[in-house]
């Protein structure tokens, strides 16, 4: 069960002093004694005690600012995530504040985004360390995760896409329809729950029909064009043998085509090359790229909107999980 969250009477209880006393000094609304601040601020540390939503709208102190944790906005996947979420935020009378993490920036203890100068957050996938998404939960705080599920089965709304389900039906088909046997896989960021329910899916497709997983036909894509092509390159420098490559995302799927290109292999007649995501670049690429669309910038709309019901004190659905669908184009054999 979730912690009781910390009300203003424990804070006045911790602190010694009244009810209204604490209101002055969170709100600002009248002079208090230092002495009488500082034993109120150590109460409000110790109890991590976060002015309700509600009672911050009475008060003056809703900052009218939804925000954002992201890791990057230059991948084409970002995109009509980022006008997903702006278009409902926007309709709905709220400023949006996007934070992208530095480079290298795994996830944090903090954030520069939070309840200080947001009303909600929508938290996108290994941007925010687990103990400070538990604090937030543990103070009231309105948020909603993107692509991953809560820590701890905390009950927080999340996002996701039917990973494994479209990932089984892309591999299924270059086994069913083009007899391809060694498939070779790369895999996204560590920790991505995308990957993982993309490898699954993988897997399922190969011992489903009779193939043998082989670990030395996985390696790292990491959602970058430019990750996938080295280890592409590594690959055929060893002379790993491989007929086809799910890329893990349609940006490393770039990266794949380069690699092979490079190396003189034509695609798809000596290796069939599959992404993920169905962004816009994939129909333009050369030959145009089989991939499983995910709805992105629907599920981006998802996710804002859960939020927003819970700045409305309504309850959203816990989990928000999208459909995928396999696109059949030219890059896995098919015309």
């Amino acid at each position: 069960m979730p912690k009781r969250r910390a009300t203003i009477s424990d804070v006045a209880r911790l602190a010694g002093v009244s009810i209204a006393t604490v209101s002055r000094v969170v709100n600002g609304t009248a002079p208090v004694a230092e002495d009488t601040v500082q034993r109120v601020r150590e109460a409000i540390a110790t109890l991590g005690y976060t002015p309700h939503a509600a009672a911050r709208k009475l008060a003056g102190r809703e900052t009218g600012t939804l925000g954002v944790l992201l890791p990057e906005v230059a991948a084409e996947f970002f995109f009509p995530l980022v006008r997903g979420i702006a278009e409902e935020v926007r309709n709905a009378g709220y400023d949006l504040l996007i934070h992208v993490a530095s480079s290298g920036q795994e996830s944090s203890l903090s954030t520069p985004l939070g309840e200080h100068n947001t009303d909600g957050l929508l938290i996108f996938t290994g941007r925010l360390s687990d103990e400070e998404i538990t604090r937030l939960y543990d103070a009231g705080f309105p948020m909603v995760l993107l692509y991953r599920s809560p820590p701890d089965d905390l009950p927080i709304p999340y996002v996701m896409f039917e990973n494994k389900k479209g990932a089984r039906a892309l591999i299924a088909h270059v086994i069913s329809v083009h007899h391809c046997r060694r498939i070779a896989f790369l895999r996204g960021p560590e920790g991505n729950e995308d990957s993982e329910w993309r490898e699954r899916g993988y897997r399922e497709a190969l011992e489903n029909h009779g193939i043998p997983f082989d670990e030395d036909l996985v390696g790292m894509g990491g959602f970058d064009a430019d990750i996938a092509r080295e280890t592409v390159e590594h690959w055929l420098q060893q002379g790993l043998d491989f007929d086809a490559i799910f890329a893990g995302d349609d940006e490393a799927a770039m990266g794949v085509m380069a690699a092979l290109r490079h190396a003189g292999k034509k695609v798809p007649d000596e290796v069939a090359v599959l992404g993920f995501d169905d962004i816009n670049s994939a129909k333009l690429m050369a030959p145009p790229l089989t991939t499983v669309r995910a709805p992105i910038q629907a599920a981006a709309a998802g996710a804002a909107q859960a939020l927003l019901a819970q700045l409305k004190g309504e309850e959203p659905p816990r989990q928000l999980r999208y459909p995928t669908q396999v696109i059949i184009r030219q890059s896995c054999g098919c015309d």
